[in-house]
């Protein structure tokens, strides 16, 4: 086992349950979560404790058993979160979510963590059949269509946050998977000439609010007026916590007296334990906390590429690379719409957030990582014996 993998995340997990508990606080729960728990912060505390829990079931066996069997979920996995999706975007529920036997969740999660082990398992067997099917243009045809779908699916949704993240975990599998440099290129100008269509055409199809964000984001990034009590009420006020935090902060679970912004409601109370829970750390923990933060996301990504370099074969390096990626875009997007680098698009920060299935999910992707590692000698092992 790669120890400091697993040290470094469950930092971050408990760390991130401290955060949740004074993030939530305003929430309004029923009077028998109250009574138990005392709080609508310690309740959701508890919550994330139980999903941990659940992660861990999943990050253990994920890391233990080989990845190269892992890789055959790929199909039914893939197949199962494009129903899901479908399912969810005719689900009368703001945020597309669906129930299943009580159990919450959003299937775009589910999308992008099937599509990246479809991904990694086409790129390394596909190449073993025949030499054709090794071809660069076969390989970015299977990577955009296999990745194509799910995020049109999300953008449909609405959801952009979930659909953007997408980009970068692609960019890096065509990366990884060996495409040279000159198609890389030609791609690039391609994307690069095609933008103005996709935000003036396509994305006012496929989703009513990103435009409206984008713009916002634009004419605050420029200093241009808006109107901080309407549209730009987020944005305004979740970087306005992050910029006044100084550093020290204004303390754990501080109140209003005490200068929190989000004790006094200007932190949406609604989101701030997943979508602005970085706005509420920089405020409580100031720069000392936010680094901190930052720190130990740099240490758990670094060290995942780590990994990745000693991978045995292709599928092992993909599926390292683009976890990374992923959780590179995560944490970017979140942190950055908390301080207008990104348009609010309404993202958990991997680990920290309140998220539910997504904690799993993330607990799942990083086992993966680890069994890269623990079987990074197995082939040598096996021909030796």
């Amino acid at each position: 086992m790669n120890w400091v993998l697993v040290l470094v995340m469950y930092g971050l997990l408990i760390f991130g349950v401290f955060m949740i508990e004074s993030a939530a606080r305003h929430i309004p729960i029923g009077q028998e979560q109250t009574g138990q728990f005392g709080s609508s912060g310690a309740y959701f505390s508890w919550m994330q404790k139980n999903w941990i829990v659940v992660g861990s079931v999943a990050y253990f066996a994920a890391a233990l058993i080989d990845y190269k069997w892992i890789r055959w979920l790929g199909i039914p996995l893939y197949a199962v979160s494009i129903g899901l999706m479908i399912m969810a975007m005719k689900a009368d529920d703001d945020v597309h979510r669906l129930v299943v036997g009580g159990l919450s969740f959003q299937p775009a999660q589910l999308g992008v963590t099937s599509g990246i082990v479809m991904i990694a398992w086409l790129m390394h067997d596909l190449p073993k059949l025949h030499a054709v099917l090794g071809n660069p243009f076969l390989k970015i045809a299977i990577i955009g269509v296999i990745s194509a779908v799910p995020f049109l699916l999300v953008m449909m949704m609405g959801d952009m946050g979930s659909a953007l993240v997408w980009i970068p975990v692609v960019i890096v599998a065509l990366l990884v998977a060996g495409i040279p440099f000159r198609f890389l290129s030609f791609i690039a100008f391609v994307s690069a000439g095609m933008l103005p269509i996709l935000y003036f055409v396509i994305l006012p199809l496929v989703s009513e609010r990103g435009p409206d964000r984008i713009d916002l984001w634009l004419r605050m990034m420029q200093g241009q007026e808006v109107d901080t009590l309407g549209d730009a009420y987020a944005p305004h006020n979740v970087s306005m916590a992050v910029g006044k935090a100084g550093w020290k902060g204004v303390g754990w679970k501080a109140t209003a007296e005490e200068g929190s912004l989000h004790d006094k409601g200007f932190i949406p109370r609604l989101t701030a334990h997943n979508d602005f829970i970085f706005a509420v750390i920089a405020e409580e923990l100031g720069f000392r906390g936010a680094l901190l933060l930052l720190g130990g996301f740099t240490l758990l990504l670094i060290q995942g590429l780590f990994i990745g370099f000693y991978s045995r074969d292709v599928a092992g390096r993909l599926i390292v690379c683009m976890v990374v990626a992923l959780f590179f875009a995560h944490i970017y997007e979140n942190i950055g719409m908390c301080v207008l680098l990104m348009p609010i698009t309404g993202i958990p920060l991997p680990l920290i957030s309140y998220s539910g299935t997504f904690v799993v999910i993330c607990m799942f992707l990083l086992g993966m990582v680890q069994s890269v590692w623990v079987h990074r000698h197995l082939e040598g092992r096996l021909e030796e014996a």
